[in-house]
């Protein structure tokens, strides 16, 4: 019987294979949103409307966690385990959502639709 035991380590559980693995995907960087742009994130479960407030704050509604707009910090987004892409949502990622001392873990992304803010017509 041999003495070493090989171990199998997802690549997504690795630094290069997350960076690798969500290199390709869809998704929005928080900084190059303006203060009211508008996101409409979509997940398997659930869809959440963000109005972003600055940088990684945001007004957030929607799912089972906020049934009332509440003010937060998008954190970025993963596959669900330790490592996050800081301050990007991502297409196939699960959103990571600040409030308080909590964090709200997403269902996986499937869309997300950007309404950009504009001046008004008024």
């Amino acid at each position: 019987m041999s003495d070493t035991t090989e171990m199998y380590v997802p690549r997504v559980a690795t630094l290069e294979g997350f960076s690798a693995e969500t290199m390709g995907e869809a998704g929005v960087h928080m900084r190059d949103l303006e203060p009211m742009d508008v996101l409409l994130v979509r997940t398997r479960n659930s869809v959440y409307r963000l109005i972003v407030t600055r940088d990684t704050e945001v007004t957030v509604q929607g799912g089972d966690f906020f049934v009332h707009p509440t003010a937060a910090f998008v954190d970025g987004s993963g596959f669900g385990g330790s490592l996050i892409k800081i301050g990007w949502i991502g297409v196939g990622l699960r959103m990571e959502i600040r409030v308080a001392d909590r964090r709200i873990v997403t269902s996986p992304i499937r869309s997300i639709a950007r309404h950009v803010s504009g001046p008004s017509l008024h």
